[in-house]
C-alpha cells in the first residue's frame, strides 16, 4: 500500500513533468529568438518610405542585419540600397517612437504611423504622436536626438528619470 508521503511525490513528480512538455517549445522558442536581432520597425521595408511614399511590408527573403536589427526589404534593389547607405534608410532611434524618445521614453513605434522630415525617417506610436512632432519638428527631433545618446543600449520600454 501507498503512503500519504509517496503519493504526494508521485503527484509532484507528474505535475512537474507535466509543466516542463508543456513549457519546453515556448522557452525553446525565446531562446532561439534571443539569440537573433530583433525586427526592425515591424518587417516593414525603409526604404520603401523613400521611394514609394509609403510602408510596405518586407519579404524574408530581402533581409539584412544591420546595427543590432534585422531590416526586411520587398525587393533586392531595395535592400541594395539600404546596404550601399544604411543611414540614409533606417529609421531614426532604432524604430523608437519620436515623440516617446524626445520625452525621454523608448517606446516601440506602429510603422504605419510615420513622416520624412529634413531627409530623415521618424515613425510614431500613433497618429497623434505624429501630429504633436509635427507643430514642432526641429525642436522635437533635436530633444529625441539629445535623448537617444542616453537610451540607444537601452530596451524597448526604459524610461529617463526627470
Amino acid at each position: 500500500m501507498l503512503k500519504w508521503r509517496h503519493v504526494v511525490r508521485l503527484v509532484t513528480a507528474t505535475l512537474l513533468l507535466g509543466f516542463a512538455v508543456i513549457a519546453a517549445p515556448a522557452w525553446a522558442q525565446d531562446l532561439s529568438q534571443a539569440d537573433s536581432p530583433r525586427l526592425a520597425i515591424g518587417g516593414y521595408d525603409p526604404v520603401a518610405y523613400f521611394t514609394d511614399g509609403q510602408p510596405l511590408l518586407g519579404k524574408p527573403e530581402f533581409e539584412h542585419a544591420w546595427d543590432g536589427a534585422r531590416y526586411r526589404f520587398v525587393s533586392a534593389k531595395h535592400m541594395t540600397l539600404f546596404r550601399d547607405d544604411p543611414d540614409r534608410f533606417a529609421p531614426q532611434f532604432a524604430g523608437s517612437c519620436t515623440m516617446a524618445m524626445s520625452r525621454g521614453m523608448k517606446v516601440e513605434a506602429n510603422p504605419k504611423n510615420w513622416l520624412i522630415s529634413n531627409g530623415r525617417l521618424f515613425v510614431f506610436y500613433s497618429s497623434d504622436a505624429e501630429a504633436r512632432f509635427q507643430a514642432d519638428p526641429q525642436g522635437r527631433a533635436a530633444e529625441a536626438d539629445k535623448n537617444w545618446e542616453l537610451l540607444k543600449s537601452a530596451p524597448f520600454g526604459t524610461s529617463l528619470t526627470r
